[in-house]
């Protein structure tokens, strides 16, 4: 099976790539039986020992590769001021001539769209119509992945398409890396192994993985032995008594990369701004413009004023994500479906489930499916589930796949994974190019779709968070060529730019940010709170640092929680925050790390943002409770 693997990953490595125009997919065929997997794993390991040494060398050096030194940038500097939402909306009202590009959705494609748009010299107009992240973009696993059960099922299935999906995704996984390094962090990742055949099996796996990479690779997997796991996931059992006392053997631990996506997503949105697009949220499309049968333009409304205004555009790109198709049928009523909704639920735990820096997965659930147990932001999240649902902006779990998840990882764990223990339970819809003759979702491909419609209009959809990157650099690519721009757009810039706050990071950065804040950290420097500001804002954690040393901000809004007062006053002046709800989903992640406290932090949050924003009487009240309303979908249904 191994050198079945490393020929088909050497063949793909020099094949050119070919972009997906259609939505159909070709049938998934049926996996191996238990009793195939054995056999093969099984042979597989003849040649495990003869080719071990050889891989291991093939990969000295792809551990060590140096960080990519990104490029100044107009947003290089943290002193470099944003344009606000309002100075924006008056410049999207009073716009005489058409942008090149006007791009609907604010999520991780479509501002991934407005970065690589903008910064090739075209004009650009972004409208969202909630907030940047609200959607599948917020709701990810939180993981910078190519994806390992898709390597096995191009394998089993002998399907080279998903294996160059892989081996895109790891490509893209290190750019990403390096182009938000604040926000992202290499992950170890244990598969335990409790039966002898599962040692090759897995183990040739990774070795497979860390063979697409190539030298865009991590740090190599390896065989770790029972008692050395143990020692780093001490939850973890050492004796699964669901398969019958099966005791440990080992585990294979390899690395992707983690992130936090929703911040990610504004950080993209934000620097699309400072490249000189007109980017704006909560600004909903409500129709069409049309020259004959060509989209030229929309009308939007803004959700937070009621006003209506116009924007022209020679590209119109959807990158809406779960609401791909409604946005279709809203130019052209006969659009068939080409996007399936699929949800997926985690439960946030609290962090004594898995350690700090390891986490696992569990490749095999009693339906086939794939449950990863991550630590991430000080808790420990469980998930993720696969299944067909309907589209909504606040998808909740239900009972049965809250209880799909605590009773997949229960029998890893030495600890009760006890429902009273979920913080908060959160469902996120992916948009999976659809199959129209797939019976269920966890065995469709993950890749993207770009088509130009009837209507001239670009849409983008399909695809995962790893690739965003990739998906609005081909995107702008059709876009660019549909509407004859080709002499005025430059080359795709976004392989090496650092998004806002990631040229002036450094792994020390949160030292200079406990200095800056000093006392007005209230006492000595809280080095939780600076590694918190650090990681979340990049070398803007300076900025923040003064606002909450010299305005008397520094308070945390909840305790066990490193987020401050004077975060909330810093994302309504610098990143487009209009609402408690974005605040607390979105500029923070209060809302998916612990629901309770996001509760308890929900009055002063108002407080703060009404006195930034200069809300009334009734706009507070009306925020306070349409927060509680959004709040209350993150509880675990009982």
């Amino acid at each position: 099976m191994f050198a079945r693997v490393i020929s088909i990953c050497l063949d793909l490595r020099f094949q050119p790539h070919r972009t997906r125009v259609s939505a159909s997919h070709r049938g998934a065929r049926a996996g191996p039986s238990p009793d195939m997997a054995l056999r093969r794993a099984a042979r597989a390991t003849a040649g495990l020992t003869a080719t071990a040494a050889a891989t291991a060398l093939a990969f000295q050096g792809f551990t060590n590769a140096s960080d990519v030194q990104l490029p100044k940038d107009p947003w290089s500097e943290s002193s470099t001021p944003l344009p606000s939402r309002e100075t924006t909306v008056r410049a999207l009202r009073r716009a005489n001539e058409r942008f090149d590009v006007l791009v609907i959705g604010g999520g991780a494609t479509g501002a991934g769209c407005a970065v690589d748009a903008a910064t090739r010299g075209l004009s650009v107009a972004l409208v969202e119509g909630e907030d940047f992240g609200a959607g599948t973009s917020g709701r990810s696993t939180k993981l910078v992945h190519g994806g390992v059960r898709y390597l096995e099922k191009a394998v089993f299935q002998l399907d080279p398409g998903q294996l160059k999906l892989v081996f895109e995704a790891l490509r893209e996984r290190k750019t990403l890396l390096n182009n938000a390094p604040h926000l992202t962090r290499a992950l170890p990742i244990a598969t335990p192994c409790y039966q002898w055949w599962e040692v090759p099996y897995y183990w040739a796996g990774m070795k497979a993985y860390d063979l697409v990479a190539g030298t865009q690779g991590l740090t190599m997997s390896r065989f770790t032995r029972a008692g050395t796991i143990g020692e780093l996931f001490p939850q973890l059992a050492q004796m699964r008594t669901d398969i019958g006392e099966k005791s440990m053997k080992g585990a294979i631990v390899y690395y992707d990369g983690q992130f936090d996506d929703a911040r990610l997503n504004v950080a993209l949105a934000c620097t699309a701004a400072h490249a000189g697009a007109a980017v704006v949220n909560h600004t909903r499309v409500v129709k069409f413009h049309k020259e004959g049968k060509r989209v030229v333009g929309v009308r939007a409304r803004d959700v937070l004023t009621g006003g209506e205004y116009d924007i022209y555009a020679k590209a119109v790109i959807n990158a809406s994500g779960p609401f791909t198709d409604e946005l279709r049928r809203l130019s052209n009523e006969e659009a068939a479906e080409i996007m399936m909704p699929s949800a997926g639920v985690h439960l946030t735990l609290p962090a004594y489930y898995c350690p700090n820096d390891l986490g696992l997965i569990i490749p095999k659930t009693k339906d086939g499916r794939v449950v990863f147990m991550l630590p991430w932001l000080g808790a420990c999240i469980a998930g993720t589930t696969d299944s067909k649902c309907d589209v909504t902006m606040t998808p909740s779990p239900t009972k049965d796949e809250v209880e799909f998840i605590l009773e997949s990882i229960a029998p890893y764990l030495k600890v009760d994974a006890r429902r009273s223990d979920i913080l908060s339970a959160w469902s996120g819809i992916r948009p999976l190019a659809a199959d129209p003759g797939a019976k269920n979702t966890e065995n469709m491909s993950r890749d993207h779709v770009i088509a130009v419609e009837k209507d001239g209009m670009v849409t983008v959809t399909g695809g995962k968070w790893t690739t965003y990157r990739r998906m609005a650099e081909e995107a702008v690519d059709k876009a660019i060529q549909t509407a004859g721009l080709t002499e005025e757009a430059g080359k795709c810039r976004t392989h090496t730019m650092g998004v806002v706050g990631a040229h002036g990071y450094t792994n020390d950065l949160f030292v200079k940010v406990a200095q800056r804040g000093g006392s007005g950290f209230g006492g000595p420097p809280d080095e939780t709170v600076a590694k918190h500001l650090a990681h979340s804002y990049g070398d803007r954690a300076l900025v923040v640092a003064d606002l909450a040393a010299y305005s008397h901000l520094s308070k945390r809004l909840v305790p066990n929680h490193p987020v401050i007062e004077a975060e909330v006053v810093y994302a309504a002046r610098a990143e487009y925050c209009q609402t408690a709800t974005d605040f607390l989903a979105r500029r923070t992640r209060l809302a998916f790390l612990d629901v309770d406290a996001a509760e308890r932090a929900l009055p002063r949050v108002v407080a703060l943002l009404g006195a930034e924003l200069k809300w009334g009487y009734m706009r507070r009240r009306r925020e306070l409770a349409q927060a509680k309303t959004f709040l209350s979908t993150f509880k675990a249904t009982s």
